[in-house]
């Protein structure tokens, strides 16, 4: 005769069982809420999304309207991802306000570039031209690094991301550098034989990445847009399947078409 107290261990351990079996599938299913800024990074998310249903992963797009909330929300838990900030600025996010946020992939890049009316390529600078560019620290920077990796001037190595008019140690040219609010660099083209614009200002002055640049940042600056989320879920599968769907040819496909190098794949 079997002992009743074993049936009813027995009992209660296939009853704990199948308890815990839906509970770990809920949690699987559970939508990955994903915050952005309006615009290319919600677009982009649009279209994995797709990508992402089809593969079982549900997504949830959250849009915030600022560049502070995506973090904080993601830190404090309200969101298991965020897309729309460059390594750069993460970086300084994580030193001041004490996040633990980890980027797991890259997306796009709004690429800088340089622009003239007076000339057609950089080769053809002037010795003692006027060269415009952002005033602020990290556009600025990014100004002199695309300057640097064309060949026109070399920068203390020291002076990082946030170089400035006065970490430049080699100019055979003599460029004379102009610093304005990123806004009205478009307006100094007629001032000035080459500017360093944004893309969001070229685009609104009826500029063209690719089209009108006489140079262009590369894909692979350190001002590419990544993917973040909280360092204990870095290895979560279902953001590990996530970054594999954004960075799917079908993703580079869209961004190429959709944007004609306003908006660059970084992947």
């Amino acid at each position: 005769m079997k002992n009743p107290f074993i049936r009813s261990i027995a009992g209660l351990a296939m009853a704990a069982s199948l308890a815990v079996t839906p509970l770990l599938a809920s949690a699987q299913d559970k939508p990955l809420k994903i915050g952005v800024t309006a615009g290319p990074h919600a677009q982009i998310l649009e279209v994995v999304k797709e990508q992402a249903a089809k593969q079982g992963v549900t997504i949830q797009i959250i849009e915030f309207t600022d560049y502070v909330q995506p973090n904080a929300a993601l830190a404090a838990g309200d969101l298991d991802m965020n897309s729309y900030q460059h390594q750069p600025y993460l970086d300084n996010a994580n030193k001041d306000r004490g996040y633990k946020l980890v980027s797991v992939g890259k997306t796009v890049i709004f690429p800088i570039g340089i622009y003239s009316k007076k000339i057609k390529s950089l080769a053809d600078f002037p010795v003692g031209g006027k060269f415009s560019l952002p005033n602020d620290p990290t556009n600025g920077g990014r100004a002199l690094l695309l300057l640097q990796d064309q060949g026109l001037i070399k920068l203390r190595p020291e002076a990082g991301l946030k170089a400035t008019p006065i970490d430049v140690i080699e100019n055979p040219k003599k460029i004379k550098f102009i610093e304005l609010d990123a806004a009205q660099l478009p307006r100094s083209l007629d001032d000035v034989d080459a500017a360093a614009v944004n893309t969001n200002f070229a685009l609104e002055a009826g500029l063209k990445p690719g089209r009108d640049t006489i140079a262009l940042e590369s894909p692979n600056s350190p001002y590419a847009n990544v993917l973040v989320v909280r360092e204990k879920d870095k290895a979560d599968p279902r953001i590990v399947k996530f970054v594999a769907i954004y960075q799917s040819p079908a993703t580079r496909e869209f961004i190429v078409k959709k944007y004609e190098n306003a908006v660059v794949p970084a992947f």
